[in-house]
């Protein structure tokens, strides 16, 4: 058997480091020692550790919805290099024999990088081929519990080849949400919003948000995040001194209040807060963390626009922020943090009361 004693995660282009040092700190904290390769502009970072059972013990204690900047992880064997263009099947394949009896299903990916794209097509191909020969040998089971496949190629000629438990890793293709939100949408912010919700609300607390419910936008203009919200049901206020586009206004689901987003606070309680705001990280989460403290708004959705550097550490002080005013009111909450795919220089956070 193949020893897969290294964790490949993928991640956005240009935060490897705030990936590769998020998985050490983890590592670290469960007794796990190891090193990180990760090259800038590359979609991806490897945790290389002594034995296949440390990376095992990471993936079976850390949830991976703990993890900021990977959008996948997989436990993988060494990298497959050389193979050659007309034959990579038989290389993948003897790799896969040795990883384990059955899988419940394949991916065949590639990182998320402009040059990296240009694989995806192949990706597709080969998938057809591997999924054929794991069908012959009757190693692929759909619904069986059993892990997932991986295969990323992070060149023409080399790929790592591992597995993923899906119950502990995204759902997605690569990792990333397949979001449609329409033409209609006021702006592409609107994809950040519709995304987060597909995150943060799985189907164990999808309740908390349903039509009916009542919703704040702060710093709404021009209105994508109000018109996702709209789109559901939600009765909206947009918060924005600057104008709402025609096609937020025309759900007759929000109501536009000229005002400052950071002095504004609803007459009554409202069930949700959302903010896209452009501001200092730490004062978006002073602001969140007052709203819930004081009970303006039950739960939250907010972006955290980061620095060019110590991203890290500047959402870990955000995290702190919050904490201590929440503990104040010995509240409890659970709060969730995501780079995800339609976020750039910025982090997504959902911030929920607990039931008492």
């Amino acid at each position: 058997m193949s020893s897969m004693n290294a964790l490949l995660l993928y991640c956005r282009a240009g935060f490897e480091k705030e990936c590769a040092g998020e998985i050490m700190a983890w590592a670290t904290e469960l007794g796990v020692h190891g090193y990180v390769r990760a090259a800038e502009q590359t979609g991806w970072v490897l945790f290389q550790a002594e034995t296949q059972d440390e990376i095992t013990l990471i993936t079976s204690e850390l949830p991976f919805t703990r993890l900021i900047f990977a959008r996948q992880w997989v436990q993988v064997a060494a990298l497959i290099q050389g193979m050659p263009e007309g034959d990579r099947l038989t290389a993948v394949k003897a790799a896969v024999s040795q990883l384990a009896p059955r899988y419940s299903e394949i991916r065949v990916e590639t990182p998320d990088t402009d040059v990296a794209k240009t694989r995806l097509g192949f990706c597709g191909r080969f998938t057809r081929p591997l999924t054929a020969a794991l069908e012959k040998t009757r190693q692929l089971v759909p619904g069986a519990s059993a892990p997932r496949l991986h295969v990323c190629f992070v060149a023409d000629d080399a790929a790592y080849v591992g597995i993923s438990d899906p119950a502990n890793s995204a759902p997605w293709f690569m990792g990333i949400p397949r979001v449609r939100v329409g033409r209609d949408a006021p702006s592409r912010s609107a994809g950040k919003l519709a995304e987060a919700l597909m995150v943060f609300l799985d189907g164990s607390n999808a309740h908390e948000l349903k039509a009916g419910m009542r919703a704040v936008d702060l710093g709404a203009s021009p209105g994508g995040w109000a018109w996702v919200l709209a789109q559901k049901g939600i009765r909206v206020t947009a918060v924005d001194n600057g104008p709402m586009a025609a096609a937020a206004m025309a759900t007759e689901m929000v109501e536009h209040m000229r005002g400052d987003g950071f002095t504004y606070r609803p007459h009554h309680p409202v069930n949700w807060l959302v903010c896209d705001m452009v501001e200092s990280p730490s004062r978006i989460a002073q602001l969140v963390a007052e709203w819930i403290a004081r009970g303006h708004a039950r739960h939250a959705i907010f972006n955290l626009k980061l620095p060019m550097k110590k991203r890290l550490e500047e959402v870990r002080r955000c995290e702190e922020i919050i904490a201590k005013r929440l503990e104040r009111e010995d509240m409890s909450y659970t709060l969730q943090i995501k780079q995800l795919y339609h976020d750039r220089e910025e982090v997504t956070l959902c911030l929920m009361r607990d039931k008492a």
